[in-house]
């Protein structure tokens, strides 16, 4: 709302000089209108000392000034002690009582009246807003009516045509209308009511008046005045998507702080939801259609700020005339949606490619297509092994940038989107943090790596301009991310077993039957078909099945809010799926992973030993057949060589051990959540499958 220093201020002449407010009976102080004039025969005498005939001309005279807020000779106006908006008639004890009881059965009009000349007067003023400026120009004009009737009386009774009874009779049809506006101007005063609240009170008081047509039809004009002015705003905001409301009676707010800048830069920016939201007090017959008019003004400012001008096309059949049981003005505001809602999905979808950008980064963050991947970790290997305050992101970066210049990805118009980070804190902390999940507690800490590299910490960026950031915003893209990683850890796990399974493989000649080796082969090969399984169940189980849904999604969307729906369904889905949001599934896969990773790293010494050994037994035993001297020396030899045999054969068990019982842990965890998480079921297959087939 505008602040009140910003509204032009009612000039003082209007307030100094009472003769031109409602409020001069009020300022002149004086038992009655002819009190100072010299010429008021009998001016000073009681009224009871004429005779019943003079006395009804004298009460008509009076009443008529009445009716219009000026005293009489014997009817005074007083206001109640602290009552400000309230008046009452007095009128002279001397009177015949007949004509005092028809008198006081037209004071409430006089009443009225004066109530409803001061509210206009007082709702004119600039602060009261648009709604209260047409409501008192209606009801001014609706006074203007009545003081021509009044003169119209005044002329019957100088004519002599005009009794006390007829008086009565031409006032007591405006009695009840007069009175229930008296009663919502009571209500709006009390509360000081502005904009909606005014439209909801002149409805709610129409509703209630059914049984009487006219007064209802004259609260319904009202209504209809008032509501003009409001309609005027919410006009220029369906069709033009601008906010003209200088006195902040409009029910939607601009929050001028939030910038659509900060939709590629905080997670939890709040611009889309934010920038333009519904107020308290809306207008009751708007409040079904409240979220379609928000949306239709945020379209066309989504527009706007793309550099195109687009307005609603408006003939004189799309202006907002009249809210009555036609529910015109709905049928206008629809039209208005459709066309602001196609003409923004269009602009999105066909200049900006929307679909084009999703898939790019399909390609890049979930490893749809993942050359580039394998020869930026072939060339960037030694600098992703440093901890993380060695490791240079501007070198990552520009190998980054060889590895999708050499690759299938440089012939992407996307790819120089593409940039890369180095978070400071590992996967399931980083979760913790974004308070994605809670971190599950099992009374050991947390079991984060002792020294954290640049494998478990890189992750890919990606640059995403306005306006696909309302669909691709910084939320979206860490979501992204932290499905990279997860992904990109296991890659890395996968290419440490694969070497770790070629060293094996290269000592094939060897006969290693019964030996360290073979046993060594076997849990090499049974990690090799967890980590592969994992990954077959995150690209093919998960992440490309859910893509198509959301593609398909995205082809029939008819608004930019379904293909934001359709989009965040479809990451936190596979949030869920890929076990991120399921903390203590996440852990046994991270602690099946660091084995899988340690492993590979003493598998180049565990082989090595094992290769020695064989090649030492075998000159040991010839040497030991053909000459006793050599006998003693044999013993020993083999002694040495039974240790450590030994010693590697119980690196070797305790890997398998250590493995067999997380992975046997994940099966029964997998296994007890897939009746209530279905996806877990094929996980839960594979899982098994490595058990029971290593």
């Amino acid at each position: 709302m505008e602040p009140a220093a910003a509204m032009p201020s009612t000039p003082r002449w209007n307030v100094e000089r009472p003769f031109l407010t409602g409020r001069f009976h009020q300022e002149v102080k004086g038992t009655s209108r002819l009190a100072h004039d010299s010429h008021s025969v009998g001016s000073n005498e009681a009224i009871g000392c004429y005779d019943a005939s003079v006395q009804e001309l004298i009460v008509i005279d009076d009443l008529l000034s009445a009716l219009v807020g000026i005293e009489g000779r014997y009817i005074s106006i007083t206001r109640i002690r602290g009552k400000d908006d309230e008046v009452s008639f007095q009128i002279d004890a001397s009177m015949d009582l007949t004509l005092q009881e028809m008198a006081k059965r037209i004071f409430p009009l006089c009443q009225s009246f004066l109530l409803i000349s001061q509210f206009v007067e007082s709702r004119s003023q600039f602060k009261n807003g648009l709604v209260n400026h047409a409501f008192a120009a209606a009801l001014r004009e609706l006074l203007l009516d009545y003081q021509a009737m009044v003169a119209q009386l005044e002329h019957q009774f100088r004519l002599g045509r005009l009794s006390i009874q007829g008086l009565w009779f031409y006032c007591q049809p405006l009695m009840v209308s007069m009175q229930a506006l008296s009663v919502v101007i009571q209500k709006a005063s009390a509360n000081n009511y502005t904009g909606s609240a005014v439209l909801n009170l002149l409805q709610s008081q129409a509703k209630a008046m059914a049984g009487d047509n006219a007064v209802r039809s004259l609260l319904e004009r009202m209504t209809q005045r008032a509501n003009n002015a409001y309609l005027g705003i919410l006009e220029r905001w369906v069709y033009e998507g601008v906010i003209d409301d200088p006195y902040g009676e409009f029910f939607i707010k601009e929050n001028k702080s939030l910038l659509k800048e900060s939709l590629t830069q905080d997670s939890d920016a709040k611009f889309w939801s934010e920038r333009y939201s519904l107020k308290d007090g809306i207008p009751s017959f708007l409040a079904n259609i409240a979220g379609t008019i928000l949306t239709t003004g945020k379209y066309l400012n989504v527009m706007r700020e793309c550099g195109h001008t687009v307005q609603v096309p408006v003939s004189e059949n799309s202006k907002f005339m009249s809210f009555g049981a036609n529910h015109h003005y709905l049928e206008c505001i629809k039209v208005a949606y459709d066309f602001a809602s196609g003409e923004l999905l269009n602009l999105i979808k066909e200049k900006y490619d929307l679909v084009g950008k999703l898939r790019s980064i399909k390609h890049y963050l979930l490893l749809d297509q993942g050359d580039f991947l394998v020869h930026f970790m072939d060339i960037a290997r030694d600098e992703l092994n440093k901890q993380l305050d060695e490791i240079s992101v501007e070198k990552l970066q520009s190998l980054l940038d060889l590895a999708l210049r050499t690759t299938a990805a440089a012939s992407d118009p996307c790819h120089e989107d593409l940039t890369c980070c180095v978070e400071r804190s590992p996967l399931l902390k980083r979760l913790s943090d974004l308070e994605l999940h809670d971190t599950v507690s099992d009374g050991k800490g947390s079991e984060e790596p002792v020294s954290v590299t640049g494998l478990e910490t890189f992750s890919l960026s990606y640059k995403v301009q306005w306006p696909l950031s309302i669909v691709i915003s910084r939320k979206a893209l860490t979501k992204y991310q932290l499905i990279f990683r997860f992904l990109f850890h296991c890659k890395h796990v996968e290419r440490q077993l694969c070497g770790a399974w070629q060293m094996h493989q290269g000592v094939r000649a060897l006969n290693s039957r019964g030996t360290a080796i073979s046993r060594s082969s076997l849990l090499c090969r049974s990690m090799l078909k967890f980590i592969n399984s994992l990954l077959h169940y995150l690209t093919f189980e998960v992440l490309e099945p859910n893509w198509h849904v959301m593609h398909n999604r995205l082809q029939t969307a008819k608004s930019i809010d379904e293909v934001i729906r359709h989009h965040d369904f479809f990451l936190e889905k596979c949030l869920r799926e890929c076990l991120l949001l399921l903390p203590e599934l996440l852990k046994k896969m991270e602690r099946l992973k660091m084995l899988c990773v340690q492993y590979a790293a003493a598998a180049q010494w565990l082989i090595s030993s094992s290769v020695d050994i064989l090649k030492m037994e075998e000159p040991s035993r010839d040497r030991s057949e053909k000459s006793k001297p050599w006998k003693s020396r044999g013993l020993s030899q083999g002694m040495m060589l039974t240790t450590r045999n030994a010693t590697v054969m119980d690196s070797i068990i305790t890997f398998e051990k250590e493995f067999s019982t997380e992975l046997h842990s994940l099966g029964l965890i997998l296994s007890n959540n897939a009746q209530k998480e279905p996806y877990l079921t094929h996980l839960a297959q594979w899982v098994l499958g490595v058990r029971s087939n290593p």
